[in-house]
């Protein structure tokens, strides 16, 4: 007797299916990459804001955040999926299950809802910089990191006793019907509310800029217009030049105001794979519609071999979980290419990291 329920046991965290056997060769190679780029990118991203000080301003404060979230899965939980997938099956028990799943739904969440206050603070610096400055202030920033991370662990931290091992993706999840409709309530407030508040700000953003580039683009017109042919002033007409220049500086202080901004760093932060592309060109956007890293999709831990019928074979639902994992360690890349600041941030860590190695191969060259 105690032999069966031992067995049904370890079934419950066992991933095994011959359709799969080879494919966890990949996933493990794969999840090993996403573990070493994730936490040295992420990391770096750390220490150069830290380092640098043409990096520490209120919206990189937003990027760190981020960098934090990606750090906590990269480093703690990827190691864990690898072995998971190495194995075939879950070897550290349903407390440390648990605790898998918590952690992983907090650093998604946290993400969703950092991508959300960058999105916000940007469009308070173009319509509204008075309440930006309020809501950027040294104690308004911690509050909101504080409350992005209190936030994602109270929304998932009651489904603790539901987290179980998941056979078709070979990690912890929630249970597909036992944490309903809780789950499906938290589903929609991150994916749906969440992500189109990201689009939405962000389409609002758009539309002022566009408004102040089309303004700057009537002015430049009119002031050409005028030197090929001044035109006498009609009496009584000085007042409504006067008060339409004036509408034209203020729809032009907004445009001056962003690229200011962005000259100093404020508005700079890397896109990510997901993320919307204003055409004014500027280098941070984040991620409009990020997917959250490797969430699997919640199953019971039911058979997982591939059945007939319309579900999809086991390693299907495997390959789509592990492209998920590129979203925690694709970051730091993008800051690279896209972030002329933080480009030169990394540049610098790597130059102080080579240093010692090239003075002590310069000392062995020349030794005579």
């Amino acid at each position: 007797m105690l032999l069966n329920v031992t067995n049904q046991t370890e079934d419950a965290f066992s991933c095994y299916s011959a359709s799969v056997e080879g494919y966890r060769y990949f996933a493990v190679l794969w999840g090993c990459a996403v573990t070493i780029v994730g936490t040295v990118g992420n990391l770096m991203t750390v220490l150069a804001f830290a380092l640098d000080s043409q990096l520490r301003t209120r919206f990189n404060v937003l990027i760190v955040n981020l960098a934090l979230a990606d750090l906590l899965y990269c480093t703690v939980l990827q190691p864990i999926s690898v072995d998971s997938y190495l194995h075939l099956r879950w070897r550290s028990g349903q407390v440390l299950c648990s605790t898998f799943g918590l952690l992983l739904f907090l650093s998604n969440s946290v993400s969703i809802i950092t991508l959300c206050l960058v999105a916000i603070s940007r469009y308070l610096l173009v319509a509204k910089r008075a309440l930006f400055e309020r809501l950027s202030s040294n104690c308004g920033l911690v509050s909101l990191l504080l409350a992005s991370w209190a936030l994602g662990l109270a929304s998932f931290l009651p489904l603790w006793p539901v987290f179980v091992f998941v056979p078709q993706v070979c990690t912890c999840s929630f249970h597909r019907t036992e944490g309903r409709p809780y789950t499906t309530i938290l589903l929609f407030f991150y994916f749906f509310v969440g992500l189109s508040c990201v689009g939405t700000f962000y389409f609002l953003i758009y539309r002022r800029v566009r408004v102040a580039s089309k303004a700057l683009l009537r002015y430049r017109l009119s002031r050409r217009s005028s030197k090929k042919k001044p035109a006498p002033s009609a009496p009584g007409t000085d007042d409504s030049v006067e008060s339409g220049m004036a509408t034209m500086s203020s729809e032009l202080s907004i445009q001056s105001t962003q690229s200011k901004d962005d000259v100093n760093g404020d508005t700079a932060r890397p896109k990510t794979p997901d993320e919307p592309t204003n055409q004014s060109g500027d280098e941070g956007k984040p991620k409009s519609a990020r997917p959250i890293s490797s969430v699997p999709a919640p199953a019971t831990a039911e058979s997982h071999t591939a059945t007939s019928g319309g579900r999809a074979p086991q390693v299907l639902h495997m390959f789509c979980a592990n492209l998920t994992w590129l979203n925690s360690c694709i970051n730091p890349v993008l800051y690279a290419v896209m972030n002329r600041q933080f480009r030169k941030g990394y540049q610098s860590l790597l130059t102080r990291a080579v240093t010692p190695f090239t003075c002590l191969w310069s000392k062995r060259a020349y030794k005579p």
